[in-house]
């Protein structure tokens, strides 16, 4: 048993954990929980399937897996580290092993002109590869914010758009759904050509008036209260079309 190399794993990851020089670390319960994962973790390795990645190249190959780097560049540069060599089919196996992982994504197609990009000259420069991950994955995040935002301008100019052109159907006399003018609490629908307008309560319910014409100058027939706007259509839907008794 003691020639079964696990066994020396297990212990090297003891012995530098009892190295700390605090008796309060040792005893620390998230501390020893911390170096039982770290051996399963490596149990776990050693007993995998995928046999030629150890020591530092799973930790460089999932660093990588959205920088968009020639499978050739990490097959060269990962061959260099510790372990069986690898072929391309290793390494993009791995890759697809790791993107098919629940919350893992593939690389975005929309960054890779820019991250070959940076390869190309990050490598002219000479740059270790290790470091051009890094400032590849820094340009990723970059660019991710920047879409994220521009996204969320145009989705924002979009709305306001949709809105003003609503402001403007309700005003031309047009039937329309609950629309609100500018920012006040009110909204307003017209059915069968009829205008109808919600009043928002102090107790969250909603005051349903029959009116002549999107304005607050004009109190309006009142014609229920309901708790939601909801209910309220279901009314409007209904009386819209019915003789009026004003």
């Amino acid at each position: 048993m003691i020639d079964d190399d696990r066994v020396w794993m297990v212990r090297d990851i003891i012995n530098n954990y009892v190295k700390s020089p605090s008796l309060q670390h040792l005893r620390d319960p998230h501390s020893i929980l911390s170096v039982a994962q770290t051996i399963v973790k490596q149990l776990d390795r050693e007993s995998g399937i995928w046999k030629k990645w150890v020591g530092e190249r799973d930790a460089l190959l999932k660093a990588s897996l959205a920088c968009w780097i020639p499978i050739e560049e990490l097959q060269s540069y990962l061959n260099r580290l510790p372990g069986p060599q690898l072929t391309a089919t290793d390494v993009s196996q791995r890759q697809r092993a790791y993107w098919e992982e629940p919350y893992t994504s593939y690389p975005n197609d929309d960054l890779k002109v820019g991250c070959l990009a940076l390869f190309a000259e990050e490598k002219a420069l000479g740059t270790e590869l290790t470091a051009i991950i890094g400032r590849i994955a820094e340009h990723i995040e970059a660019e991710e914010e920047r879409i994220r935002l521009e996204r969320d301008a145009r989705f924002k100019a979009m709305r306001e758009s949709e809105k003003l052109v609503a402001e403007q159907r309700l005003l031309s006399g047009a039937d329309c759904k609950w629309t609100q003018l500018k920012k006040a609490p009110e909204s307003y629908c017209r059915t069968n050509g009829r205008t109808y307008r919600l009043t928002p309560t102090k107790d969250k319910r909603w005051n349903l008036y029959r009116v002549d014409n999107p304005s607050l100058e004009e109190k309006g027939t009142h014609i229920g209260t309901y708790g939601g706007r909801g209910d309220a259509t279901k009314v409007v839907a209904k009386i819209a079309y019915e003789p009026e008794h004003r």
